[in-house]
């Protein structure tokens, strides 16, 4: 089977959950043995422009100059991916179907299913009205809805990453349940494990005293990631374990005014804002926290708290979206009230006063990141899914 598959990010291009999935999915194909991928995605970063590994090829296009707002630009770059994939359909073509991820690419999948009569598949990520909690609030956020509702509508089938977002797309784009299929993200442990093995005595002087308890947070500083909630929360933690030391790892457009906060609480020296950090040395401080914390107000899956319980770190979430699928309450981890500083208080307090119970919860989290949330099981779920439109494509006229 051939699939030409489209994302907005891949290495060295990776911004969120998207990115990573897409990263992580290709080489379980790979493995499988039975599938040839050619990915076509924006060199927004770098990277070669053409690279393979096993079966699989990666095609990064240089987007041209770009101007205005992300939707204006997305439309401009995939008038470069639709021309490059047009050549590349000559050259290496024909494919047995298509596989958009999220909206960016939706104008050139949708061009390539109309021009080739070939199936489409799309992942749905995240939605923009999700975003907005339910509201359309600009002229940008209505004309991005019309796309991913467009994409939903064209696609043979839609598969979306946790039985949230599944509602969601049934809910905004008047999807029906039929045509849908929940196939969850997924985690690699092995870079996890890796740093157990090593001595983290100097590295984590960089960030806490030794008496403190690290409570970690990683991710975009922006409003739907909910670390205002966070901050909100750091003085009244703080009034029941005064040794808790909180670290915030990531950029975004609140941090500085969240730093602000952080010192109008008078309490900024216990919370450090370390602004990007490397995946390996967040995988340190996943080893190092006595839990991790992502107090979200939407969040379609959560990625980023498989990672944590992959490194056997006691999570506490908002019970939201995707999280509350993956995070069973006093089983896997801790879910508190959403928007809520002292139901988040309750958590990270409750999670660092009983550390025999948080250890229990995280060994129950990795062993079912291992047997639910590995790459071979998604990408085998996924390789079904095509397998399936490719023979439904054989017995229709188009």
């Amino acid at each position: 089977m051939r699939v030409l598959m489209l994302s907005w990010e891949y290495p060295p291009h990776v911004v969120g959950g998207l990115g990573k999935h897409v990263m992580e999915l290709l080489p379980a194909m790979a493995r499988r043995g039975d599938m040839e991928v050619h990915l076509i995605t924006p060199r927004w970063a770098g990277g070669a422009p053409t690279e393979s590994m096993d079966r699989v090829t990666i095609h990064r296009v240089d987007p041209p100059p770009v101007s205005g707002d992300i939707y204006t630009s997305a439309w401009q770059t995939n008038l470069e991916l639709e021309r490059y994939a047009e050549t590349l359909w000559r050259q290496a073509g024909p494919f047995d179907l298509i596989h958009a991820h999220d909206w960016l690419v939706a104008f050139t999948a949708n061009a390539l299913k109309r021009t080739h009569k070939t199936p489409l598949i799309a992942t749905i990520h995240a939605t923009e009205k999700g975003r907005g909690r339910g509201q359309l609030n600009s002229d940008q956020a209505r004309a991005i809805h019309h796309v991913e509702w467009w994409l939903t509508y064209e696609a043979w089938r839609v598969i979306a990453c946790s039985e949230y977002m599944a509602g969601e797309i049934r809910e905004f784009f008047n999807c029906p349940a039929d045509k849908i299929d929940v196939i969850p993200n997924g985690v690699d442990p092995t870079p996890f494990q890796a740093v157990a093995h090593e001595d983290l005595t100097g590295f984590r002087a960089m960030y806490a005293l030794p008496e403190e308890q690290i409570v970690f947070n990683v991710g975009r500083i922006v409003y739907e990631k909910g670390v205002h909630v966070l901050v909100e929360a750091v003085p009244r933690v703080l009034a029941q374990e005064p040794s808790a030391k909180f670290v915030i790892a990531g950029r975004g457009p609140l941090l500085d005014q969240l730093r602000h906060r952080a010192w109008e609480l008078n309490v900024g020296e216990k919370v450090l804002f370390t602004g990007f950090i490397s995946d390996e040395d967040r995988n340190r401080l996943f080893h190092l926290a006595a839990c991790a914390v992502f107090p979200s107000l939407y969040e379609p899956f959560g990625i980023v708290a498989l990672e944590a319980m992959a490194a056997k770190c006691p999570v506490v979430v908002s019970e939201v979206g995707g999280l509350k699928e993956v995070v069973k309450h006093a089983e896997t981890g801790i879910t508190v009230y959403p928007d809520n500083p002292d139901s988040l208080t309750w958590g990270i307090v409750h999670t660092l006063s009983r550390p025999d119970w948080a250890r229990q919860r995280a060994e129950n989290a990795y062993r079912m990141v291992l047997e639910l949330y590995n790459w071979d099981r998604i990408a085998g779920l996924t390789v079904d899914v095509y397998r399936r439109v490719v023979e439904e494509r054989r017995h229709v006229d188009w």
